[in-house]
């Protein structure tokens, strides 16, 4: 169809919508993909919505999108405990079956969202209000009791995240979100969910 957007995706809530819009309509060059059409649409059961009948939902968009994509958190969505790569290959087998073929994928964030937030870049630190304060982020964290893993993030990304804006006094808002999808770097992000669904955009829409 001549027609077609290019992409459908489905998120879990507002934080993750406002990151996802603004990747794919302001950072395609950053993201190393060509501009696309694409539309979001949100599961009222969020994350486990996702997870369960993401598909089934997803059947309304067969004929007028040509890809779809399924990011959510693994926190919440009823498969804490497994592998997130398991997860994703249960999801994208019932978007295969139901008939996506090859042209839908499953991204799962683990734990959650919040763990894109922690990469290296120093525009992390002003995107949630610490750009004027005397006291180092990370030192905050530490303190606090978040520590960064091995990956270099906190093991609780969401706690930490909320502590952080609590010491500030920034809102705790789906617009903090979009700022940092919109200023923070991501040739640093080392998260995998990040990195696949970087990867997965680049090989559907190559510059």
């Amino acid at each position: 169809m001549s027609n077609q957007r290019d992409l459908i995706v489905l998120v879990a809530d507002l934080d993750a919508e406002n990151v996802v819009r603004t990747l794919l309509g302001k950072r395609v060059q950053a993201l190393g993909i060509r501009e696309l059409t694409f539309d979001l649409v949100r599961h009222y059961m969020r994350d486990s919505g996702c997870r369960r009948e993401g598909s089934a939902l997803l059947r309304n968009y067969l004929r007028t999108h040509r890809q779809a994509m399924v990011p959510f958190d693994l926190h919440g969505s009823g498969r804490d405990r497994t592998a997130p790569e398991v997860v994703e290959g249960e999801v994208e087998a019932t978007l295969r079956r139901d008939g996506w073929g090859e042209r839908a994928a499953c991204v799962v964030l683990a734990p959650e969202l919040e763990n894109w937030v922690w990469s290296p870049s120093p525009e992390v630190d002003a995107a949630l209000g610490w750009g004027t304060s005397t006291t180092s982020l990370r030192d905050f964290l530490v303190a606090e009791g978040y520590p960064p893993g091995s990956d270099g993030k906190p093991a609780d990304p969401k706690a930490a995240m909320l502590a952080a804006l609590r010491r500030v006094r920034k809102p705790h808002s789906a617009r903090v979100f979009a700022e940092l999808a919109a200023q923070v770097g991501l040739g640093g992000c080392q998260d995998r969910s990040f990195h696949r669904f970087t990867a997965t955009l680049q090989a559907w829409f190559p510059v």
